[in-house]
């Protein structure tokens, strides 16, 4: 996938009113929910421009609706380029990833951390939380960059809308883990993972 234009100035200010947006999607994502985290893994006869051969992590919030960000697809633009004054961002080698199409004027990170946090961060397995306001992504790009990923976006599921696509057969769903969350080198993950999932579903 190829870089997103975006000028460093101008997502320095959208940034905060991208936040608001997403705040009304994450917020919720901290009460109680019938689901739990899952990692969903798009199957082959998925054809999608976006959504075709990738990996999401996907959590329930209330209402009914899921939040989510696809793991393995990175863009071409580092956060050195998308905040060239900062320097914390220019020592981040990854490239940012594409987490979604909703609020992609907005970083979002994903980091492991064992125990918990006082930054606002969001739970979003026992060792993976999710921060989306400018204060606690800056500290995790200038303090836990090694142990996180940067993301564009976001998924949003509609309430049922999920449940429709599992439903039509479109999803494999995983438990989530923090190493293949945040590995690396995303190419050939999702052909590993729905080699061992195809193999999975023939056992049963």
């Amino acid at each position: 996938m190829g870089g997103i234009a975006m000028p460093g100035m101008k997502v320095l200010l959208l940034r905060a009113l991208a936040a608001s947006s997403a705040a009304f999607f994450l917020a919720s994502a901290t009460a109680a929910a019938p689901e739990e985290t899952v990692l969903l893994v798009a199957k082959r006869q998925f054809e999608d421009p976006i959504y075709g051969s990738t990996i999401v992590l996907a959590k329930p919030v209330q209402g009914g609706g899921h939040v989510g960000f696809i793991v393995n697809r990175p863009t071409k633009m580092s956060l050195a380029e998308l905040f060239p004054e900062h320097e914390a961002s220019k020592k981040v080698a990854d490239p940012l990833f594409l987490g979604g199409t909703v609020d992609m004027n907005l970083v979002f990170a994903l980091v492991e951390t064992q125990g918990n946090r006082k930054d606002g961060a969001i739970r979003i397995t026992p060792d993976l939380f999710l921060a989306y306001e400018t204060k606690a992504v800056d500290r995790i790009i200038e303090s836990e960059s090694d142990h996180a990923r940067f993301f564009l976006g976001m998924v949003v599921w509609r309430p049922g809308q999920l449940d429709d696509e599992l439903d039509r057969g479109l999803w494999y769903v995983d438990e989530p883990q923090a190493k293949l969350v945040l590995r690396r080198k995303t190419d050939g993950l999702w052909e590993e993972l729905v080699r061992r999932l195809e193999a999975r579903a023939n056992t049963i």
